[in-house]
This record gives structure tokens, sequence and C-alpha cells, in this order.
């Protein structure tokens, strides 16, 4: 029978740069394709699912991750969850003891397959999901019937460019009580919102369960800087 392999377009260990593990040294490993593409992204070199990238096994990316000695891993992309077999994978590197396992999708993709493995099998991962505001230009792609499958461990996250996506953000968690159902993240799009206005707005607002986020890593290294 053909091994299971997925398309890894980088694999590298840094900091977390954002999310509900910001801060923490991390194992990336990024996979190729999107079925999106927003206005502000910063990894466009893997959003094609024919670029450049090399095909591994689970058994592969957990050796990787074993020997980086790292127990904090984020599976990312382009988009992950337009791989098919993730459930195997995860329980491959969930399996590494003391490991945290954490999920950046992109809110359109279907994730309640997924998050029914996770509580039928124990397997313990999180998902980061966005809700893509009107500046990112995709917003029609939400999937908000993903928000009944999320837990308290996991995390919404709004990546704001201006008032406009200020405003929506806000109306999304008030409509579908977000911080009620989950963790919430507003985040400035890097060099369009300065950091000191969005708090200024989220206290106006008084949307005091939400939490400010920076994106650290392009902060420490130069925000075109890729593997960090």
């Amino acid at each position: 029978m053909m091994a299971i392999t997925y398309p890894v377009v980088e694999k590298f260990v840094s900091i977390n740069g954002e999310g509900l593990y910001q801060g923490y040294p991390a194992v990336f490993i990024r996979f190729a394709g999107c079925n999106l593409a927003c206005s502000y992204c910063d990894t466009l070199y893997a959003n094609n699912p024919d670029c450049a990238s090399e095909r591994l096994e689970a058994s592969q990316l957990k050796d990787y991750v074993i020997d980086s000695g790292v127990y904090h891993v984020t599976l990312t992309g382009g988009e992950p969850l337009l791989q098919p077999n993730m459930e195997h994978l995860l329980e491959s590197i969930c399996s590494i003891e003391g490991c945290t396992v954490e999920i950046e999708t992109n809110g359109s993709v279907e994730i309640a397959a997924l998050a029914a493995y996770r509580k039928s099998h124990n397997v313990p991962f999180i998902f980061t999901l966005d809700y893509k505001l009107p500046g990112s230009l995709m917003e029609q792609h939400n999937r908000l019937d993903n928000y009944a499958h999320l837990t308290k461990g996991d995390a919404v996250k709004f990546v704001i460019g201006d008032l406009e996506d200020f405003n929506r953000a806000c109306s999304i968690v008030n409509d579908h009580d977000l911080t009620g159902l989950t963790n919430v993240i507003f985040s400035p799009v890097y060099g369009k919102v300065s950091s000191d206005k969005l708090v200024e707005w989220l206290l106006e607002k008084g949307m005091m369960q939400v939490k400010v986020q920076l994106q650290i890593h392009k902060y420490i290294w130069d925000p075109q800087t890729k593997g960090v």
C-alpha cells in the first residue's frame, strides 16, 4: 500500500508569533495550497498547490518534531485543512508525550469531521480559526457553522485592516457569542493599523473579553523573512 505523504513547503523551528501559544518556541510545518487569496497574505509562496514542496510521511514529520526538542507544533499553510488524511498526521504528532498541536485554518474549510475525530479519539489539538473580514476581500468564504464545533481551548482570530473591519469583527463576536464559546483574538494588519488605534477602538466599544495581539515575529525579524 502506498504511504500517505503531505506536501510540505517548509518546516522550521522559531517562536510562535501569534495565537494562544504566542511567544513559545514552536515547530512550524507549512503545507502547500490555499483556496483563498487574502489581500494581506504574507505566505503567497505557499498558496499554489503546485509550488515547490517535498512529500513527507507522518512518521518523518513526527521524527522532525522529536529531533527538534520543541513540543509546540503549528500546522499552517497555505491552508492545512485542504490536505487529506489530516487525522493520520494529527494522531502521529499528538502521540508525542507533552506535545501541543495547533491548526491554523482560514475559516473557509469545514471542521466538523475533524472536531468530531478530536473528541471521539481524544487527540489533543486546537483550532485557530480565522474570520476573514471585508478588508481581506474573502469574507464571502467564511463558514460560520464551524463555530458550533469550537471549544474553550480553541480560538477565533480577526485580522483587522481598518475601522470597517473592526466594526464587522465586533458584530460577528457579539452575534455569535464567540467570547462565550472560545478565545477571541483581534490582530492588526501589519503596517495598516497601529496597535494603539486598535486598543483605542476596543476600549471604546467595550470589547473586554477580546485579546489584542501583534504578530511579534514581524517585529523581531524583517516582515518578509521566511522560516521564522
